[in-house]
């Protein structure tokens, strides 16, 4: 379809896709920590990830984050999709969850990359929804299907609302 019929309206949402990375080992997360240098979330702990590139596909984008950012490939597997309330503009945040690490970790500009038991998050400085989102995908293994969420924010509280 043309991009003149796509029904682009200012009552729709414009979605910016980018990518979220859950590396699992057992109850353990890979996540960084932001580098104290970052304008948003220095000094606290998030998925790997980032936004996806013009002419990318989110598995290949994901890929390469986790590449850029850690050091390292897995196999990855789509676990969900949550569209963020930004504004005029939406995020399209397309999680990944994944297994089978190969290569050595290392750290990059993004931050420090290190392993995180799961009840640990609750204690750490943590971006908004990550301690929301683990939770959703602990219980998942590769070959459930994905969920599908809505991401915003009440009276200053994240909010995710998932579908049922």
């Amino acid at each position: 379809m043309p991009q003149s019929d796509q029904g682009v309206t200012k009552d729709r949402y414009m979605l910016i896709p980018r990518t979220a990375i859950f590396i699992r080992r057992g109850d353990e997360y890979l996540l960084i920590k932001g580098a104290p240098t970052k304008r948003l979330w220095a000094g606290k702990y998030n998925g790997l990830g980032g936004h996806v590139e013009r002419g990318e596909n989110v598995l290949f984008s994901a890929q390469r984050e986790l590449l850029e950012e850690a050091g390292i490939t897995a196999d990855l597997w789509l676990c969900g999709t949550v569209i963020v309330d930004a504004g005029d503009v939406g995020i399209c945040l397309f999680a990944f969850c994944g297994d089978n690490v190969r290569g050595e970790i290392k750290a990059s500009s993004e931050g420090t990359v290190e392993w995180v038991k799961k009840e640990a998050v609750l204690h750490l400085p943590v971006v908004d929804d990550l301690p929301i989102l683990l939770e959703r995908i602990h219980g998942m293994q590769r070959g459930d299907p994905p969920f599908s969420a809505r991401s915003f924010y009440e009276n200053e509280k994240i909010k995710i609302v998932f579908g049922s």
